[in-house]
């Protein structure tokens, strides 16, 4: 059920340059039946490698080549567990603190963090951020660059105040994501290499509802995720008409995504002069498919695909909240932090992400910023 659909990452043979990132998403939530209430995962370059929850209550490898990290540092999973039980015990005040602030005794609330830091491999330039958000929208973000708090709404403004009075841990924290954060990320990249370079081209084929409906382009069993369609008429992009879906994971691994152009008062002798085509993020190469009537199949709904797919994206919409929030800032140099005393005499804690205070492991912060 806990599938995650952020697998995406070049073939670093093929592209000129690549951006690796190392990215975690924590989320605590109340009122879901039947639901963690306290959700995290770990990303290397949008491949998940981490994940735990309220109700395992244990970090959990979600590669094979994440075994040899445990078994180069002994203590790596223990201590990323101790990191899952601390961050929940705070995300839990968090969220609370949070209702407080807006007023909010029903609904089904989630607080959301996302943090880490990219590198990239041509400009040899990192990036490090921290960002919060309270139910899908910005909480408060920290512009390390201009280290200072970006507060969008009043709710925050307390927190801006007291974080932006604490320079230590604004210092520690820019040492951490700019330093730390990316010696990890690379040794990731080193471990994984094999497995994050591979890359797999999509079946492609086209579907029709009925012979009035858009014409879909439907790519299938393509890897990694980093890919883009786009529908072509005498060589060049279209956009009258056309209609896109997100990309979405099959059972195995692999991905699938759709593209729909509505040739519904294009003449029949003009059908072979459109393609669809298909192109991983950052290649030259195109695997371009001409559209042939004779090869349109009638499309059929897949219950299993649809039960996944609504599996996804409700995950998705708790652990990341919505991709406004996800892409907030991401060619900024931002951090988000969220939730301070919600009175002179409550408080709340910023989580710290790994329990060791030494800050050397891959996604902690410097410190716990509690108030």
């Amino acid at each position: 059920m806990l599938v995650f659909v952020f697998l995406f990452l070049l073939d670093l043979r093929n592209v000129v340059g690549v951006t690796h990132s190392l990215k975690y998403f924590y989320a605590a939530s109340s009122g879901i039946p039947n639901f963690p209430s306290y959700v995290s995962v770990g990303f290397v370059d949008d491949v998940q490698i981490s994940y735990c929850d309220s109700s395992n209550n244990e970090n959990v490898p979600k590669q094979d080549w994440m075994n040899k990290v445990s078994s180069d540092y002994p203590n790596y999973r223990k201590e990323e567990t101790l990191t899952c039980l601390d961050k929940q015990q705070t995300f839990k005040i968090n969220l609370e603190i949070a209702k407080q602030r807006y007023n909010q005794t029903g609904g089904v609330p989630v607080f959301q963090q996302m943090y880490g830091c990219e590198f990239d491999d041509e400009t040899r330039e990192f990036k490090g951020y921290d960002q919060f958000g309270y139910d899908g929208e910005d909480f408060i973000v920290l512009d390390l660059e201009g280290q200072s708090w970006i507060a969008p709404k009043p709710q925050a403004f307390n927190t801006k105040q007291n974080w932006e009075n604490n320079r230590v841990v604004l210092e520690l924290e820019k040492t951490y994501l700019t330093h730390t954060c990316v010696e990890w990320l690379m040794t990731y990249v080193s471990y994984g290499r094999s497995s994050l370079t591979k890359t797999d081209l999509p079946s492609v084929s086209f579907l029709q509802k009925n012979s009035s409906s858009p014409v879909c382009c439907h790519a299938t069993g393509f890897y990694p995720n980093r890919a883009e369609m786009f529908w072509r008429k005498d060589g060049e992009e279209i956009h009258d008409g056309v209609e896109k879906e997100e990309i979405l994971p099959n059972n195995d691994g692999t991905f699938q995504m759709r593209i729909y152009v509505n040739l519904s008062f294009v003449p029949s002798d003009d059908w072979a002069k459109y393609e669809c085509v298909f192109r991983f993020s950052g290649f030259k190469e195109n695997v371009v498919t001409r559209l042939d009537r004779r090869k349109i199949r009638t499309m059929k709904v897949n219950s299993t695909t649809s039960h996944i797919t609504g599996i996804v994206v409700m995950i998705v919409a708790l652990v990341i909240a919505v991709t406004a929030f996800l892409c907030l800032r991401k060619k900024k140099v931002t951090q988000y932090s969220a939730a301070e005393t919600s009175s002179s005499t409550s408080k709340d804690s910023a989580p710290s992400d790994r329990p060791n205070r030494q800050w050397s492991r891959p996604g902690e912060r410097p410190v716990d910023m509690t108030y």
